[in-house]
């Protein structure tokens, strides 16, 4: 159908309502613009029904009531339009970053404009505090409730406006508007650049009734209605029992009940009827529980038992007419055999006072253990006992007013039972059992309900009240907060999350026209039969019923109602995927998820309606709804499709929040972590680059995407936190060097790491460190390559001072390649030489703050050479390494032969520089003859006694190069080649030096001052350089030590070609004549005496041999007493009394008397020895013996005569030895 007329605001002003239509929509009349006439036509009026949405037409309403009234003229009569605003009790407070809080300023004047006034205060500048505090001071009228109820909503407006006003570049919105430029239906207009939380809130607002406000009438068409429940009759089974239990409809029916899967009916005979089902329902027992005609008003099967509480009202005794209530328990499951029927466990009679009334509301709890009954005349009666077991029972009336007793129901919790009682004025509750037992009732509330009103929510234990005007619930704590729904309620009963409403027929004369005019005569008895769901604020069924309900109740897990004709309706739920359809059809996707989360629905299906409802604000333009929708979706959403919507509408704010919850949810790649890091550039957003990085937890992004995004973007600093937060020590170093040029910083962080990952970072830059860090670089090479290396613990103090050039001359490039010619030495490559560069501000080690160092880890230091390279174009550092490398204990030879050579050649580069100072040179010298020389001064015995670690070619090929002869000659010295260093120095025409090596040499190596002596007569010039002295004392030393025979020297001066002259020879020769006439006369004179003393000796033995001897002996030679006989005579003219030589006594101090041996003499001598001479003939004997053994030992003859400087004296020596005489024949 097509509309062709048109429909105008004016004509809706002017609308002629005429119905309310299901209780949904509005009917309405309005006038229609006629389509334009065609020529000789006259256009006539028109009309138009239209059904108008009654929820849709309030919202709108109220929505623009708001927004009118949220702007009004100055006060102070400025003539300007001012956004009303209102103080805060309570100022709201919140804690947001500093580049929040930098935009809440830049757009104060903004929020102003629009009622929302509040103040930021900054932390000091010196504070390590990051974040600002805003307090919020005044809000307009229209959403000040809802935003002092939920500060988050305001909080968010608030950030979602700066950061879109940012995004766009916006400024201050601060202009006013005058007073005179809008009338009151203008407020669109007034709107423009208002932000869209305002409005949210607005339409929000508009939508919904807060459960602290007053409920008014016609709240209740604010709830949306759906058919969330099919109704359908319930199908008799065709048996007279059944037809006759439903015959009479609720006629035959006084009570309802239903549980362990059987409903029970009541019937006003007395008679009990248990019906099973389904799919058709019949009657299966009956039995008659009261007699007399007496009705079962009210009934309760106790679930998951047998037994069934029946209560009627029989017959009694006294007045005409007066019944006597009555309450039964039966065992359904033990019939009594005569009679079939249920056992009767047992019978109680129910009080009521004087004057019974009838029972208007009666509860149980599940044991049966407490029972009330209330009646109509306002008293209520509670029941004590073991009803089960038939083991007595108390009564007691607790409760007794002038108003009926409409409900009662018992809330238990552990001990304490609590009963709440509803008259037709108030509700109250009172304590029958455990603490506060005893105590009298306490009025909740001063208004009560009707009898069936009153129900219990066994889910939650709330008590549920209807009334006129709302729903309300009762705890032990009170009232909650009430459901408004206003409509007559004769009946409520709670199913699930529901609550079932019955609604009675509208009063006579207050019908609507349109009901009437579609019932007609039946439109006054037509019941509401209404489902609600109170939380969800939907209707979930409503539907008419042309008979009054009578009863309503649960089975098989269904809802039921019973009508009075005797009909039952059955309502199931439909499911929870078609519910959430209906929803869908309507944008309710709010609603949606509520609903799912309230059936229990999984995350993974409430995904799907969080992206639906994504989808569907993204379409209206809501993005920032949307994409709060996307994230709840982010489990079970493609993030792709989302990027590309955000990432095509260039919503960054939007889509960099999206990228950190897919961090957040570990669900992020590579390319996502890009996404992000370039967001946060885009924006230069350094405060969320820094949180995203450093958010604590698990590691929710690639890392190595991280880092290179970071570093292309210029954040290093971010990029080394999260290489260092991660162990990538290899990229810390890397980042703070080849990006920052923080070195200092680099061989701090070096410094900290453990040997090995410390050792693999420093020989990486190793070049890069000692360039521009040379003092802390080589005192952290001599730390690790001495095996002192121990990490540091604390954070450095920055500190900077100047360094000097850290150039190198050419020559040292050299020097280092001559020593890789030399030794295999690792990274020695005459490419890997840099060039100059110059080193500007570097941390010193020393004047940072004390670092703490940990215990000194174990580790292996590698072998100095390795280390050798890094030090090209810095010989300084290079020489202190390789000093105080040598200077380790624990080094092997082989490492101390490489370090001795490379420091050997680097003291003679640096003795070559051309500084222009011989003292410079001098200096370096001696340090590099000190390294080869072991007598040096300083040097330890064990240094000096042992040999030198360079070897000898490669002194000699260094001293070469670098022209240093004092290596040459010390190498020569300690090789023992003295005579060669003489010769070099001759050879050189060097006659200082070799002169100077003459006198050094020259008592190791004799053999040179013959050689010395031919150099000097060899040229006239050399003799007359060193003079006739020098000459004099080759001469003499040649003499003194027999070193050349006079022939030999004369020889040796007549090589010279005639240089010497017989004058520099005649003291010489005149010396050796005369020391030569000296010994030949000492000779002869020796010769001699040693003839005479021959003679004389010969002599001797002769006269002993042919002449007696006289003994004149005075004293004994022992005792020194006179001669006594007998008298022992020896011929060596001792006497001793015989006595004395046989007693022995003073012979060991005889030694005293020498003479010569003889034998043994007359008396009693018999052939003894003389005691006295005894002593010296042993010595003689042993000398001869000695020589006689020697005799025949060549060897000693020969080392002696091989050791010897004169060998004629040496055989002579023998000779007088008797060794070479002939042998003794015995």
């Amino acid at each position: 159908m097509t509309l062709e007329r048109r429909i105008s605001k004016e004509a809706l002003r002017n609308a002629e309502i005429l119905a309310q239509v299901d209780q949904k929509f509005i009917l309405a009349k309005v006038a229609t613009e006629p389509p334009a006439a065609s020529a000789g036509q006259v256009a006539e009026p028109d009309s138009l029904l239209i059904l108008i949405d009654q929820h849709a037409a309030d919202e709108r309403c109220k929505v623009e009531h708001l927004l009118e009234s949220y702007f009004a003229p100055d006060p102070a009569g400025s003539g300007q339009i001012l956004a009303q605003t209102q103080s805060l009790d309570t100022v709201l407070r919140f804690d947001l970053s500093r580049q929040d809080g930098d935009l809440l300023i830049r757009f104060q004047k903004h929020f102003e404009h629009w009622g929302i006034v509040y103040d930021v205060f900054r932390a000091p500048e010196h504070s390590l505090q990051t974040s600002v505090t805003v307090e919020v001071r005044m809000l307009p009228p229209a959403i000040i409730e809802r935003c002092r109820l939920e500060p988050r909503l305001l909080i968010d407006l608030l950030r979602k406006e700066i950061w879109k006003l940012h995004s766009v570049g916006g400024g201050q919105r601060s202009k006013r508007r005058s007073a005179t430029a809008w009338n009151d239906h203008d407020w669109v207009a007034k709107f423009h650049d208002c932000p869209d939380g305002i409005l949210d809130l607005v339409n929000s607002r508009a939508c919904r009734i807060w459960s602290s406000a007053p409920i008014s009438s016609g709240d209740w068409r604010l709830w949306r209605s759906f058919d969330f429940f099919d109704a359908a009759p319930i199908q008799l089974s065709d048996d007279d029992d059944t037809r006759a239990a439903f015959r009479d409809g609720a006629a035959a029916v006084a009570s309802v009940c239903s549980g362990s899967d059987s409903l029970f009916l009541g019937g006003f005979d007395g008679s009990v009827r248990i019906v099973t089902g389904p799919p058709a329902w019949r009657v299966v027992r009956a039995f008659q529980a009261h007699d007399g005609g007496a009705s079962v008003t009210h009934m309760r099967q106790v679930e998951g038992t047998s037994l069934l509480v029946t209560v009627a009202e029989e017959p009694g005794g006294g007045e005409a007419g007066i019944q006597q209530p009555v309450l039964k328990v039966w065992a359904l499951d033990k019939p009594v055999k005569k009679t079939g029927m249920p056992t009767c466990l047992s019978t109680v009679a129910v009080n009521n006072g004087k004057k019974p009334f009838p029972i208007s509301a009666f509860a149980a709890t599940d044991d049966l253990s407490q029972i009330a009954v209330g009646f109509a005349n306002g008293a209520v009666t509670v029941i004590r006992g073991d009803l089960i077991h038939d083991l007595g029972t108390k009564q007691r009336i607790i409760y007794e007013s002038d108003e009926p007793i409409t409900g009662v129901e018992l809330h238990v919790e552990g001990t304490l039972t609590t009963l709440f009682v509803a008259t037709t004025s108030r509700i109250l509750k009172l304590v029958i059992s455990g603490k506060g037992h005893g105590q009298p009732p306490k009025t909740v509330e001063d208004t009560g309900c009707g009898v069936g009103c009153m129900a219990v929510d066994r889910k939650t234990g709330q008590i549920v009240v209807g009334r006129e005007d709302a729903i309300y619930y009762y705890t032990l704590d009170g009232r909650g907060p009430p459901t408004a729904y206003e409509a007559p309620k004769k009946l409520i009963a709670v199913y699930q999350d529901y609550i079932a409403l019955v609604s009675p027929p509208t009063p006579a004369g207050e019908t609507d026209p349109m009901r009437t005019r579609f019932w007609g005569a039946a439109a006054d008895s037509i019941y509401t039969f209404t489902l609600i769901h109170p939380e969800l604020r939907l209707i979930a069924h409503s539907e008419t019923v042309l008979s009054d309900v009578k009863h309503i109740f649960q089975l098989w897990g269904d809802l039921y109602i019973l009508t009075q004709e005797g009909k039952i309706f059955r309502y199931h739920e439909k499911s929870l995927q078609q519910r959430l359809e209906m929803m869908y059809q309507r944008n309710l996707y709010t609603l949606a998820v509520d609903l799912a989360q309230k059936s229990g629905m999984d995350g993974q299906q409430q995904n799907v309606i969080y992206r639906k409802y994504g989808d569907y604000l993204y379409q209206k333009g809501d993005y920032d709804g949307a994409m709060t929708q996307y994230i709840k979706a982010i489990d079970s959403t493609e993030p792709s499709q989302v990027i590309r919507k955000f990432l095509d509408t260039q919503r960054i704010h939007n889509l960099i929040e999206y990228l950190e919850e897919l961090h957040e949810h570990h669900k992020a790649t590579s390319d996502h972590t890009t996404l992000l890091l370039n967001c946060y550039a885009k924006l230069k957003d350094i405060d969320k680059l820094e949180k995203f990085i450093k958010s604590p937890g698990d590691l929710k992004f690639d890392l190595d995407t991280a880092i290179t995004m970071c570093r292309q973007g210029g954040y290093y600093e971010q990029a080394a936190y999260l290489a260092k937060k991660h162990g990538e020590h290899d990229l810390v170093v890397d980042i703070l060097i080849e990006d920052s040029k923080a070195y200092d910083e680099a061989l701090d962080y070096i410094w900290r790491l453990d040997p090995d990952t410390a050792y693999s970072c420093l020989m990486k830059y190793a070049r890069v460190l000692i360039e521009h860090c040379p003092t802390d670089a080589t005192q952290l090479f001599i730390d690790y390559y001495t095996g002192k290396f121990c990490p540091r613990t604390d954070a450095p103090t920055a500190s900077t001072q100047p360094t000097a050039n850290g150039g190198f001359v050419a020559g040292a490039a050299t020097a280092v390649q001559n020593l890789g010619h030399l030794l295999p030495l690792p990274y020695m490559n005459p490419s890997s030489v840099t060039s100059q560069q110059q080193a500007n501000g570097k941390p010193t080690a020393g004047e940072e703050a004390v670092k703490q160092e940990v215990a000194a880890p174990k580790y292996s230091p590698p072998r100095p050479r390795t280390a050798f390279s890094s030090f090209i174009d810095h010989p300084d550092e290079f020489i202190v390494f390789l000093e105080a490398c040598l200077g380790d204990a624990g080094l092997s030879e082989a490492d101390r032969k490489d370090i001795c050579t490379t420091l050997f050649e680097m003291y003679l580069h640096k003795s070559n520089e051309k500084k222009g100072d011989d003292q410079h040179r001098e200096e370096w010298e001696q340090r590099a003859k000190a390294l080869i020389d072991s007598k040096a001064a300083g040097t330890t015995a064990a240094a000096a006694a042992s040999k030198p670690p360079i070897e000898n070619s490669n002194v000699l090929l260094l001293s070469h190069l670098s022209d240093f002869r004092d290596g040459t000659t010390l190498v020569k010295e300690q090789s023992g080649l003295l005579f060669d260093i003489f010769r070099s120095y001759t050879s050189a025409k060097d006659t200082r030096g070799a002169l100077k090596a003459l006198r050094k040499y020259g008592p190791e190596e004799p053999q040179l001052y013959p050689a010395a002596l031919a150099y000097l007569t060899s040229d006239a010039r050399v003799l007359e350089e060193a003079g006739p002295a020098e000459l004099a004392a080759v001469l003499e030393r040649i003499e003194r030590d027999g070193l050349l025979a006079p022939l030999q020297v004369v020889q040796a001066l007549a090589q010279g070609g005639g240089v010497a002259r017989m004058g520099m020879l005649k003291p010489y020769l005149a010396r050796r004549i005369e020391r030569e006439r000296r010994e030949i006369a000492e000779n002869r004179r020796l010769a001699a005496q040693f003839r005479a003393e021959t003679d004389a000796r010969r002599a001797e033995i002769a006269d002993l041999a042919s002449k007696p001897a006289v003994f004149q002996a005075t004293r004994c030679a022992v005792c020194l007493g006179a001669p006594e006989l007998p008298m022992v005579h020896f011929l060596c003219k001792h006497s001793f009394h015989q006595r004395c030589l046989r007693g022995g006594a003073g012979l060991g101090g005889g030694g005293g008397a020498g003479g010569e041996a003889g034998g043994g003499g007359g008396g009693g001598g018999g052939g003894e020895e003389c005691p006295v001479c005894a002593r010296d003939n042993a010595t003689i004997r042993a000398l001869k013996k000695s020589q006689e053994e020697n005799a025949e030992r060549h060897e000693l003859f020969k080392d002696d005569l091989e050791r010897s400087e004169d060998r004629f004296k040496t055989i002579a020596e023998w000779f007088g030895r008797g060794v070479m005489s002939a042998p003794t024949v015995e």
